[in-house]
């Protein structure tokens, strides 16, 4: 479950969370559920809620204990009992549905629109009826007191199915080129029509004529929403609540709330996204009247008096249907992915019977009062961290990006708080009295050198190879003159460490210029070989001959490999050696340390009275002082029961615990035993078994 917060309003995503895959066995879900947090955390409303790739529409029976799902690939129905909170059936289906609708009163007679122009009828044992419409269907719907089933799509006609008779009545005739959305007011029976142009239109059935038209087009152009219009806005879908007030929403990202007894809007609610308005729904329950309009990017909750925001629900995938539970705040989307999202907001309504525990457990989460991510964390900016010298861990997981900032650890900061210098404004004012000499420095004469400071042997690689390839200039030379990499040659935090091992064992040849590449760089740029600092420019162009750029290329070739494997001997070497000196040191340390209690120790006489037993009274004073000592300090002390080893996280000690003078004895007269044992054991080897003559039974050997 993930909770969000959207203007003050609780969003419950009942979806959210890791998914097991379907190959696994279900010891190692078990075993998943068992480590790994997220599994074990999540809640999973309905169970196999999902398609295998797609989902494209989403109903919920009359009854309210079914809730039927089509998707893709292959094109499926799902059906889930709600009383069991899992899948109850499903079937795949010849052809991608456009849309459906659930004829009965759960889920025993379902009827399909199909892209392929086919409309196909189902029972409870798998489809009993198929036939096909003059035109491609966009959109259905079905009145349950005539038994009429309405067929929209790409002609102008709105035609009609009688389930009673089985046969086509005569079709409605529209002023429109085409249809997108057919709709049906369920207290007058009223038809209503969005077509392509812009319009609505509303036939009774019981005249078979058309009673009244809406135009919202135009009032999308004239008032309704602020961008500019490309296009006539068509009429993407219909919805009602009562007998009087119905919304129309728009392929221009508009939603408009219409009494049909006047024929300008009441409101207009815009997306803002210029995206097709999807699916509109009137809530049911809750203190205040709200409507749901959902495109593919986000499902706006907003008031149906005034048009005020109320929360937003932003999409992971691209939102293709909407189902609200009726009179409830759970909500059901169809989207471009396997999962099937299920929302839960307790301000629209409250949960329905079959979940009944998601209010108390939204209650247990309010109450509960729980640490936020940030508790243990200290926020810095970029300038704390250099003040610190923490600024080489920025890319690295200790530290963690946020707004013009990082987070970091507040163990680790305040590590480094109090390693950092008291008199950090010393070190200010040294490093400006530094920087105002080497301005004054700058003033004096001196000696012109195209040499950097940072990166030397780079600049001298690249200008030789500048030299070097003066006809091809696509990659000769960029580095330097690109004004970009300025900094690798100026700033010290740039410079190439050559003793780190990765830089010794990756460019070995890299490390080490030839020597005569050097002196071939310096007799060209004035460069003088004693001191560094003093490197003149000359003018003098001395080019290499091609038979030496030959011998070089070749040389480089060759020596790459024996100087990789050099580098490779001597940091083992290093390694070894390092050892060495680590290990002796440490034992340094040791007989230091036992040589400065030694001197400590002072003899003393004491009287012993009678009837007691004689005591050091030194060995008291001794082991007094020893338990105000740590445990480390302790341990250095002792070099027979163990020893210590410090390392960057902390301190690894190995210690071997002391033994009483019975354990000792017993172990070592164990120890003589053993040995008497193995001197009187006689071997079993020359001792043999007389073999038994063989045996036969119905002509067969059995021994």
């Amino acid at each position: 479950m993930q909770v969000s917060t959207t203007n003050d309003v609780k969003i419950y995503n009942l979806s959210a969370g890791k998914s097991l895959p379907e190959w696994l066995t279900e010891r190692k879900r078990r075993q998943l559920v068992k480590d790994d947090i997220d599994v074990r955390k999540r809640i999973e409303l309905i169970q196999d809620f999902e398609m295998p790739a797609i989902s494209d529409r989403v109903r919920v029976s009359r009854d309210g204990q079914y809730v039927l799902a089509t998707g893709i690939y292959k094109p499926r129905l799902r059906c889930y009992d709600l009383n069991n909170l899992g899948l109850k059936f499903e079937r795949c289906l010849d052809s991608e549905v456009v849309n459906f609708e659930v004829l009965s009163e759960d889920y025993n007679k379902v009827v399909f629109l199909h892209c392929d122009r086919y409309v196909e009828f189902h029972s409870q044992s798998g489809r009993y009826y198929r036939l096909r419409i003059p035109v491609f269907g966009r959109d259905m719907a079905y009145h349950h007191g005539t038994a009429d089933l309405y067929f929209v799509g790409s002609g102008s006609q709105i035609y009609r199915l009688n389930l009673e008779q089985g046969r086509f009545l005569n079709s409605y005739n529209t002023n429109s080129p085409s249809l997108n959305c057919v709709s049906i007011m369920p207290s007058h029976s009223l038809v209503l029509s969005g077509s392509v142009d812009g319009r609505v239109e509303s036939w009774d059935p019981r005249q078979r004529e058309r009673v009244g038209v809406l135009d919202c087009a135009m009032q999308c152009v004239s008032g309704g929403g602020g961008a500019e219009m490309t296009s006539v806005p068509q009429v993407t879908c219909l919805a009602s609540k009562d007998g009087l007030n119905i919304a129309v929403g728009t392929s221009t990202g508009q939603v408009l709330l219409y009494d049909v007894r006047a024929s300008k809007p009441i409101l207009t609610k815009d997306h803002m996204y210029g995206l097709p308005i999807k699916k509109v729904v009137y809530t049911e329950g809750g203190d205040q009247p709200m409507v749901l309009s959902m495109d593919s990017q986000v499902v706006r909750v907003w008031d149906k008096e005034n048009g005020k925001p109320y929360t937003s629900i932003e999409s992971t995938a691209e939102f293709n249907d909407l189902v609200l539970y009726p009179k409830s705040g759970l909500m059901f989307l169809a989207n471009e992915q396997p999962r099937m999202q299920v929302f839960y907001i307790p301000s629209l309504g409250p949960a329905p019977r079959w979940a009944s525990f998601l209010d108390s457990l939204t209650e247990e989460l309010e109450e509960s009062r729980t640490a936020t991510v940030y508790d243990d964390y200290k926020f810095v900016t970029l300038s704390e961290l250099q003040d610190m010298g923490l600024d080489h861990l920025v890319g690295s997981p200790l530290l963690r990006a946020h707004l013009h900032g990082y987070f970091m650890d507040i163990r680790l900061y305040r590590k480094a708080a109090s390693a950092k210098p008291a008199n950090a404004l010393e070190n200010i004012k040294k490093d400006m009295v530094r920087k105002q000499i080497e301005a004054q420095r700058e003033g004096r004469v001196k000696i012109e050198t195209k040499m950097p400071k940072v990166n030397k042997d780079l600049f001298v690689k690249l200008k030789v190879d500048e030299d070097k390839d003066k006809k091809k200039k696509k990659n000769a030379g960029d580095l330097l003159e690109d004004n970009r990499f300025g900094a690798l040659f100026t700033d010290d935090r740039f410079e190439v460490d050559k003793e780190d091992e990765t830089y010794r064992l990756i460019n070995p040849v890299v490390s080490k210029l030839d020597n005569d590449k050097r002196k071939e760089f310096d007799r060209k740029y004035g460069v003088k070989e004693s001191d560094d600092e003093d490197r003149n420019s000359g003018d003098s162009d001395i080019e290499m001959d091609d038979s030496e750029k030959e011998e070089e290329s070749s040389d480089d070739d060759q020596e790459w490999t024996k100087e990789v494997k050099k580098e490779h001997r001597n940091i083992k070497k290093e390694k070894v050696v390092e050892k060495k000196l680590n290990k002796i040191q440490k034992q340094d340390q040791k007989l230091k340390k036992i040589s400065e209690l030694s001197k400590k120790v002072h003899h003393t006489f004491s009287e012993v009275k009678a009837g007691e037993e004689f005591k050091n009274v030194s060995e008291k004073k001794f082991k007094a002082k020893k338990s105000k000592l740590s445990l480390e300090e302790r341990l250095e002390d002792d070099l027979g029961d163990g020893e210590i080893v410090k390392t960057e996280t902390g301190h690894v000690m190995t210690f071997a615990p002391e033994r009483s003078r019975q354990s000792l004895k017993k172990e070592q007269e164990e120890k003589e035993h053993r040995e008497e044992r193995r001197q009187v054991r006689r071997s079993a080897k020359t001792l043999k078994k007389d073999k038994l003559p063989p045996r036969f039974w119905m002509g067969k050997r059995v021994r």
